[in-house]
């Protein structure tokens, strides 16, 4: 697949650049993209929730009242979950959601994302540029001279730029990633993937190609 290069001014530099079939063209698979964006998400969950049970619940021990002879059923404590202000009856407890994936099934759905961008043709290639100093209002012209002001947008970077971070924070629509930390979520969450034209070859290396 050949993409033309542009420049920051989002013109034709009237280079071209083929990616990889190996990466950018092989047969989707869904249920490894599933298994790589549900293994990313538990891992961004805390797992710090807590309710307190009736152990460790703050209340009088004694006897409500006499076990038998009431007509109701038998009650021990104030501090029972059938009681209001009770402890909560299997409630959550700290866990750990964290889960195994295999590099293999993470190498396809990375790929399988990369080939569902390229064929949906939201995949550009900007020649490489570099930031004198963190200017958000210098990000935000290269973003609508590449006319993706508007849409979720991914920079894939071939190595991490501080600048350009710090230039591209503040806009909600924008996010950055170097070529080797690039994740199967963040490619599916953009709406166009712009790669940094020396982060073809870091992705390639990446993929040990």
């Amino acid at each position: 697949m050949e993409l033309s290069v542009l420049n920051i001014e989002g013109k034709d530099t009237g280079r071209k650049v083929t990616l990889n079939d190996q990466i950018f063209g092989v047969e989707p698979n869904d249920h490894a993209i599933y298994l790589d964006v549900k293994q990313y998400l538990a891992n961004q969950r805390q797992g710090t929730h807590k309710s307190k049970e009736r152990g460790e619940i703050a209340g009088s021990t004694r006897k409500l009242k006499k076990q038998k002879g009431t007509g109701g059923a038998r009650a021990g404590s104030i501090k029972s979950g059938t009681i209001r202000g009770g402890g909560r009856i299997f409630g959550p407890r700290p866990r750990n959601y964290e889960f195994k994936l295999n590099k293999k099934v993470k190498q396809l759905a990375r790929k399988s994302a990369l080939t569902y961008k390229a064929g949906e043709q939201s995949i550009m290639v900007v020649e490489d540029f570099n930031l004198t100093a963190p200017k958000t209002k210098e990000f935000a012209a290269i973003s609508n001279n590449l006319q993706i002001a508007d849409k979720k947008s991914l920079f894939v970077l071939p190595v991490e730029n501080n600048n350009i971070y710090l230039s591209s924070r503040n806009l909600k629509d924008v996010s950055i990633a170097t070529a080797s930390e690039l994740n199967t979520y963040q490619i599916l969450n953009a709406k166009t993937i712009i790669l940094v034209e020396g982060s073809i070859a870091k992705i390639e290396e990446a993929f040990k190609l």
